[in-house]
């Protein structure tokens, strides 16, 4: 099943030639979400291919590099007829600025629109195949990271051993995965662990958005398949990482390693390094030893189940 990030923007704080502010779209089997949407998103979304069929938007916080592309897209579904209801979630504090931002250009859509302030720390969306959780992040400003959680998968239905039993193909192999247990025409019994494997992990993904190191994002990016971390800054500006509420690579990188996550995405990369990044790369790499990479924008990252790694 798809789980994919699309990254549209990249940079921090100001667009460049090469990287949008920030802005990743993520494609989840038949559903799709933005987390954050800064300028010029619906021309990322256009350019990359991702489709414009967003159900839901997630915003880290309320700066213009995060949020100013929200009125232009939310004016262009209207233009393009939509009438499926769109849900924005910000943090607390920040409803009336972003409801302000939408209605700055335009009257009320023709299509239902609702913003909902959302506390860290809680569930905002609950589906039998996964949730989206909140965090608690450090940033100048009411700020909240999000985790994509999958639910568990069905373990494995061993068809060979279910036929050993004498289960016949049909009606009770679903029975059985399904977790109940099915009487034979001889009144034996086989139970659901008798055929059926142990439950099978989904995936995770975590974005900070803009954010210091915390121990929250930690937790919840603990053995997740994919972090995706502010890395502003290099080393060497540490101190103004520390002044204006960012990270740097390297903390990115001790966060990830912290967490045993899978794989590590540095995003929101200052204008100052342009299109040279690799010193941001290896000071990450220094701290970490998974899968590191410097977001790019346009580059999707497919999420495997852990069994496909």
């Amino acid at each position: 099943m798809t789980l994919r990030m699309t990254f549209l923007g990249t940079s921090g704080a100001i667009p460049t030639t090469a990287r949008n502010p920030s802005s990743i779209f993520c494609r989840r089997a038949g559903e799709a979400f933005l987390f954050d949407v800064g300028e010029g998103t619906q021309r990322q979304m256009m350019r990359f291919g991702t489709g414009f069929d967003v159900d839901a938007i997630f915003l880290t916080h309320v700066h213009g590099d995060h949020v100013l592309g929200l009125p232009g897209l939310v004016q262009t579904w209207e233009f393009n007829e939509r009438t499926d209801p769109l849900v924005v979630y910000t943090p607390p504090g920040t409803r009336s600025r972003v409801v302000d931002l939408i209605y700055a250009i335009t009257d009320e859509p023709d299509y239902p629109v609702t913003v909902e302030e959302v506390d860290p720390g809680t569930t905002i969306r609950e589906r039998p195949e996964y949730e989206i959780r909140t965090i608690a992040t450090e940033h100048h400003t009411p700020a909240v990271g999000y985790a994509l959680v999958e639910a568990d998968r069905k373990g494995r239905f061993d068809r060979d051993r279910a036929e050993e039993l004498g289960v016949p193909a049909g009606p009770m192999f679903s029975t059985l995965h399904d977790g109940h247990p099915v009487e034979l025409e001889d009144g034996t019994v086989v139970e659901p662990d008798q055929v059926v494997g142990p439950p099978r992990p989904g995936r995770t993904v975590v974005y900070t958005g803009d954010t210091r190191p915390t121990k929250a994002v930690e937790r919840a990016a603990d053995g997740a398949d994919l972090l995706v971390h502010d890395a502003t800054f290099a080393d060497t500006e540490a101190d103004r990482a520390r002044e204006t509420g960012h990270s740097t690579a390297r903390e990115s990188g001790r966060i990830a390693r912290t967490a045993a996550a899978k794989q590590l995405a540095l995003t929101h990369i200052s204008p100052r390094y342009a299109g040279e990044t690799g010193t941001l790369l290896q000071q990450a790499k220094d701290a970490f030893d998974g899968m590191v990479r410097v977001a790019e924008d346009g580059q999707t990252i497919e999420v495997p189940y852990p069994e496909e790694r």
